[in-house]
């Protein structure tokens, strides 16, 4: 069975993150060829990306309009087992407490729940804000106290680079997709976009992995990774499948999409997209 791995920094990440999205899918491709299954890769994978300050997870996810920091993760291997936690707070890793959901008879959890549960897995206090995600904060509240208030239908001018992800076949066949976020411009506390949702955010099953990073609003209306992953059950590559994928938005909605099946893979985006797609 060929091993697959593929990792993206976010719809809108530049060729600057080019190295960090090969770094991430290296420590993914290493966990696969040390005889790991694929959900453990896309979990090493994810907290590379998400230990970088120049992504929007983990260390550096951006600030909600009151100053707090919510983050959004979450995981699905091609057994159907889900782990996603939405709105947690002072972790490193929103990734590895999404790992430890899946243990439990539960697919989601949220805000004060998700962090009790993340201390109680010896999760340490963590404060991933840095300074580049407040002087951000201050020049949207600045936007808005000049009346230049988004579009929030989706004009989303201050757009930047969105959730981060990946997705792999390990040895035996068996895929995972998982993806991390600190959410977008603009953000009222409490929202929560497409990353945990499943069929939204991320899919896998028999056919394939599917991770989606964009606006988070829009992925949702249009439950993207599902559909993505019923197109490659139809027959499609995931290439193919991706690019489908793509017709669902119009072009000023940032949105891309990676991939796997057992026998392709694929990174698709309308912006720029620093991917890293892998197979040995």
């Amino acid at each position: 069975m060929t091993l697959r791995m593929v990792t993206n920094c976010g719809a809108g990440s530049t060729d600057d993150a080019l190295g960090l999205a090969e770094r991430a899918g290296e420590a993914g491709m290493a966990v696969l060829e040390g005889g790991g299954g694929a959900i453990e890769a896309v979990v090493e994978a994810i907290i590379v990306l998400e230990d970088d300050p120049r992504t929007n997870a983990g260390l550096g996810s951006r600030l909600r309009l009151d100053g707090s920091l919510q983050m959004d993760a979450s995981l699905m291997d091609s057994d159907l087992n889900c782990g996603c936690v939405a709105g947690i707070e002072d972790v490193k890793n929103p990734i590895a407490v999404a790992r430890k959901v899946m243990e439990t008879p539960h697919i989601m959890l949220a805000g004060e729940g998700a962090l009790s549960f993340a201390r109680e897995q010896g999760f340490e206090y963590f404060d991933p804000k840095t300074e580049k995600s407040v002087e951000r904060l201050e020049k949207i509240k600045k936007k808005l106290e000049e009346g230049d208030v988004p579009d929030w239908a989706g004009k989303w001018r201050d757009y930047r680079v969105g959730t981060v992800g990946a997705v792999a076949v390990d040895g035996e066949g068996k895929m995972a997709s998982g993806n991390s976020t600190g959410g977008t411009s603009f953000m009222l506390p409490g929202r929560v976009g497409d990353t945990p949702i499943i069929g939204a955010g991320i899919y896998c099953g028999g056919h394939g992995a599917v991770s989606a990073t964009g606006i988070g609003e829009d992925i949702v209306r249009q439950v993207m990774s599902l559909r993505v992953f019923d197109k490659m059950g139809e027959g499609m590559s995931a290439k193919e499948a991706c690019e489908w994928g793509m017709t669902l938005f119009p072009h000023e909605i940032p949105v891309g999409v990676v991939a796997v099946s057992r026998s392709d893979s694929a990174a698709v985006s309308n912006r720029q997209m620093a991917s890293w797609i892998g197979e040995i």
